[in-house]
């Protein structure tokens, strides 16, 4: 291998754009390839970063882990469209909040519980205020598509190539993965990581390696920009919901969004109105788009991080928004310097086996 390895990422999401920039700043030769430059589930992602519940303890201490790397990584990129402005949830039955406070608060989350003067304080503009709820401080909001294009952009700063083209296949050397083939050409490299979603599985198919990923799809509203009337990320029932940089307020029946149903049009007003009905003061409120992702989800709900065979690493997540720095961290780690983080033990592809 050469001393400075060349390695392709497929992939210009967040997930794709996190790894390409660690392995710049860590000194390999970087190319990536995508047909879409802030990927194809990252724009439609509720971006959401956050530990919360509904996952056992070693993904929430993965979660949580990676919330830290979020500010070393805003720490090394100044300007990265972040925001730490908290949650407020009470999207669970009484018995299972109880059980995320007791659980998470054991393991060290910092929830705390609030009751309907404190909600009301913190987001004056809710109309439907429940008795009591959860909120945690240490939570946010990343704007996705700009934080990925913030780092594709300084990694080709620090010497990386970016290619906008479509990726047809692998290119198998012996048994060994050396490059891939695009509608712009063939490019070798040293390694090859798909960090591509849901068009990972076609590719590794190609080579009788099979993903065992879902796209179950997730509808988001996006309003028009508006004055401020959230404050934080909120957690209603059926709603979910929170204000962006620019101002827009983007929701869905939860944060992965809701089901599209038959006419998608039909669903978006329908969650659109009840916005309207969840918030005060918005006579000019008006909904400007929606989108419909295609999670990329493997089948337990967990990542694949890891070698999928010699010279093919495969970095495949729902949840890429929360994990995007620990991820691309550890990838470049493993790769570059073959430093194997404990925690991806968990993740391999090889437990599907």
């Amino acid at each position: 291998m050469a001393a400075t390895p060349h390695v392709i990422v497929v992939g210009a999401g967040i997930i794709g754009a996190s790894i390409a920039w660690h392995l710049a700043r860590d000194g390999a030769r970087v190319t990536v390839v995508a047909e879409d430059n802030g990927g194809v589930a990252t724009p439609c992602s509720f971006a959401w970063i956050n530990a919360s519940w509904g996952n056992p303890e070693f993904y929430y201490r993965f979660r949580h882990r990676s919330m830290a790397e979020w500010k070393r990584l805003a720490g090394e990129l100044p300007g990265l469209p972040l925001s730490w402005c908290g949650s407020i949830s009470w999207d669970l039955p009484p018995d299972r909040l109880d059980a995320y406070v007791t659980e998470h608060g054991a393991w060290g989350y910092g929830i705390e519980r609030i009751d309907r003067a404190e909600i009301s304080a913190r987001e004056p503009h809710l109309t439907d205020i429940p008795d009591q709820a959860l909120a945690v401080a240490e939570e946010g909001a990343v704007e996705p598509v700009a934080a990925a294009r913030m780092l594709l952009a300084d990694a080709e700063a620090r010497g990386a190539s970016i290619v906008t083209a479509a990726v047809r296949g692998l290119i198998r050397t012996g048994e060994r993965i050396s490059g891939v083939v695009t509608s712009a050409g063939v490019i070798e490299a040293d390694h090859v990581v798909l960090a591509a979603g849901a068009g990972s599985a076609p590719l590794t198919a190609t080579i009788g390696i099979a993903l065992p990923i879902e796209t179950p799809a997730g509808l988001i509203v996006h309003s028009r920009p508006h004055p401020a009337r959230l404050n934080g990320l909120v957690m209603a029932d059926e709603l979910h919901m929170r204000q962006t940089a620019e101002g827009r307020i983007i929701a869905g029946s939860d944060f992965g969004g809701t089901a599209p149903g038959e006419d998608q049009h039909a669903t978006a007003a329908a969650l659109f109105d009840k916005i309207r009905r969840n918030l005060s003061d918005v006579p000019s409120l008006a909904m400007d788009f929606f989108t419909v992702g295609y999670r990329p989800t493997p089948k337990d709900g967990f990542p694949i991080i890891g070698n999928a065979c010699d010279g093919l690493y495969i970095a495949v997540m729902h949840s890429g928004v929360t994990l995007a720095p620990l991820a691309g961290m550890l990838v470049a780690a493993e790769i570059l310097r073959g430093e194997t983080d404990p925690m991806l033990a968990s993740f391999r592809l090889s437990r599907f086996a």
